[in-house]
């Protein structure tokens, strides 16, 4: 670990003194395993409510504030070559808010249009201190996409460079902003961009107190926001820092993608603990081994990460020579736990973004006597502040070691959605006769999960991914977890393909634990042991990976689409006549990948249906088969595969003898 740095005379956010040249500790005395249930709950079986320890909310913006006055020379941002420190962050937030006062008030939302980088982190300083609502949408926002939040919410400007704003937004008022233009993910030519006050009809401002809203997926095809609160922020960050130990000294990345909340916790933990953030570049996201590398490089000693780009991590020996403490990783189910080799503390964190993004965690070490179990880890117990119920259809707990849906309360709740009959059909009272001390409202997160007898909870599916074949509900989370009993199989994912007239049937993809594993025959014939008939899928598809959306979660409406689209036209005879060996091992490669024999030379690799899995599983083979590795940039800067392939055979290329 990195040495800390010379600390302030006050611990931000506490007003206790330290010795100047000592070294801050901000943990809290945070135990993780489950409270009591109440007395009167006590008789019987032990019904599924479990409490974390207390929390009470504190500050987030003031306790960054106290470390740009008490350690102003402490670096708060690394990028590459480029050091922001805190006292260069608080004087470029001071001009931004300044740029923005006379059009920006207390609890506008404001759309930020930026990626990974100093720029977003004074964006984020300068909302807070203004009162603004901060509204992430990633720095490539689709611009469909975008004009439909701007139509459902008012939005009062866009900030980002003109080029990715809707044109409705290039067309308006643009005011510069003073925001820092270097570094790999930085705006070259960042503004604030406002058009007329022209929202569409019933434009919904955020609640008062929210300090961010983010987007989540709804049901009519128009993503919902979702607005939450300072302190709610405030008690997970509290939980963050104790956990890890964050404190001057370390780094801290900025990974995650934007339009994701967990990147709020990224932001705001390195800012309110005095340590560093390093903003990754955007390669890291597409390749595991690169994401090792940049770690290593850029010295990272706390990171968070979504599961299913850490898990190739876990398929192979873990680097020796990391800093790396702790890895928080989340997004999605984790199917495996990490080795006796990994070295840093992994979290197995869950939680909606309408609970603060993280409500309960799972931590594991190499040390574990379960390391390297092949079994799915649970998601743990409840964070501090956090009260979760198992609930069955009445809304009232179930035993532990019953399935039902969970619902969370407590301190980690969002303030709501900008819909307020939403809100008031996910966030419920509980049951008048349920003693839930300090908890008024109950989110229900739609999730089936089961507590176990010490108060942790293993996450069993999605209640809403539940469907019908002839007649029998199946669940595929069940399904999925047939095939993994298999040691064979690394992951299964089964998705739901319909026809035109509306019946079902399930196609599981299937990744195996090793080349030349069993046959899609072979495993339909294994599982027909664990399942009803009516549950056994239709179709195996052998996958290498799964397509990642942009939060880095299983993008299961791709694997929809890729299952359900025709194969395409097969290539004809000739088509690989005169090719180089890079040529056709690229080819053969990428149609494997893709299921597309189709595929030609000539298409681009992202146009084809290349998605970051996929181009990591390509980089992987051809370096397996060449020994030659390059770099995600290289292939999605390449037109075509032809391109790609001609860059393999120049690397491949034997110098002269002399050189």
């Amino acid at each position: 670990m990195t040495q800390p740095l010379t600390t302030p005379d006050i611990i931000p956010g506490t007003g206790a003194a330290v010795a100047p040249g000592s070294e801050v500790s901000l943990d809290a005395t945070v135990r993780h395993p489950a409270e009591d249930v109440p007395d009167c709950l006590a008789a019987g079986p032990a019904p599924s409510i479990a409490h974390g320890p207390a929390a009470e909310p504190t500050g987030v913006i003031a306790r960054f504030e106290e470390w740009a006055r008490h350690a102003p020379q402490a670096p708060a941002v690394i990028d590459g070559e480029h050091t922001w420190t805190y006292r260069d962050l608080d004087t470029a937030a001071a001009l931004v808010s300044t740029a923005l006062r006379d059009r920006v008030r207390p609890g506008d939302l404001v759309g930020v249009c930026l990626d990974r980088s100093a720029a977003l982190v004074v964006t984020a300083v300068a909302l807070a201190r203004l009162g603004a609502v901060y509204l992430p949408l990633g720095p490539r926002p689709g611009e469909r996409r975008t004009e439909a939040v701007t139509e459902d919410l008012d939005v009062v400007c866009l900030i980002g460079d003109p080029g990715v704003l809707p044109a409705r937004h290039r067309a308006g008022e643009l005011t510069p902003l003073p925001l820092p233009t270097d570094g790999s993910n930085a705006p070259a030519a960042p503004v604030a961009a406002f058009t007329d006050p022209d929202p569409g009809a019933g434009a919904r401002r955020a609640p008062e107190g929210a300090l961010y809203a983010v987007l989540t997926s709804g049901s009519t095809g128009r993503p919902k926001a979702v607005a939450v609160a300072e302190p709610a922020l405030s008690v997970a960050l509290d939980w963050y820092r104790a956990e890890t130990g964050l404190a001057p000294g370390d780094r801290q990345s900025l990974l995650i993608g934007v339009a994701f909340d967990p990147h709020l916790l990224e932001l705001w933990a390195g800012l309110t603990s005095g340590a560093a953030l390093v903003p990754a570049p955007d390669d890291v996201r597409w390749d595991s081994r690169v994401l090792t590398d940049w770690w290593r490089d850029a010295g990272v000693t706390v990171s968070v990460a979504a599961t299913p780009t850490v898990e190739p991590l876990l398929d192979r020996p873990w680097p020796q020579d990391l800093k790396l403490r702790h890895l928080v990783v989340g997004g999605d189910r984790m199917r495996r736990r990490p080795g006796r080799d990994v070295t840093a503390t992994v979290h197995n964190a869950y939680g909606p973004a309408e609970a603060t993004v993280v409500a309960t965690t799972y931590a594991m070490r190499g040390s574990d006597a379960e390391a390297g179990g092949t079994a799915p880890p649970p998601i743990g117990t409840p964070l501090p502040g956090v009260t979760v119920v198992v609930t069955g259809d009445d809304g009232r707990p179930v035993d532990r070691g019953q399935d039902g849906e969970l619902r969370i309360g407590g301190h980690c709740l969002a303030l709501g959605y900008l819909d307020p009959e939403l809100t008031a059909r996910r966030f419920a009272a509980p049951p008048r006769d349920v003693p839930l001390p300090g908890v008024d409202r109950l989110y229900r997160t739609g999730d089936r999960v089961r507590m176990a007898s010490d108060g942790s909870l293993e996450f069993l599916g999605r209640l809403d991914d539940q469907v019908k074949i002839n007649g029998v509900r199946i669940e595929p989370a069940e399904v999925e977890a047939a095939f993994e009993r298999d040691p064979a199989v690394r992951s299964a994912v089964v998705t739901v393909l319909r026809d035109e007239s509306g019946h079902a049937r399930l196609v599981a993809h299937v990744r195996p634990a090793a080349a030349g594993g069993p046959s899609a025959g072979e495993l339909l014939a294994a599982v027909r042991t664990w399942l009803p008939e009516q549950a056994v899928p239709s179709v195996v598809r052998l996958v290498d990976g799964y397509p990642l959306d942009a939060n880095g979660k299983v993008d299961r409406a791709a694997l929809v689409a890729q299952a359900s689209a025709p194969g395409g036209p097969a290539a004809p005879a000739d088509d690989l006549a005169g090719a180089t060996p890079a040529e056709r091992l690229v080819l053969a490669t990428v149609r494997d990948l893709l299921g597309r024999p189709g595929t030609a030379l000539g298409d681009n690799f992202t146009d084809a249906g290349g998605t970051s899995v996929v181009a990591a599983r390509l980089l992987a083979a051809v370096e397996r088969e060449t020994g030659v590795r390059l770099r995600a940039p290289e292939l999605l800067r390449s037109p075509d595969l032809r391109a790609f392939a001609a860059l393999l055979d120049e690397r491949r290329a034997p110098r002269p003898e002399g050189a």
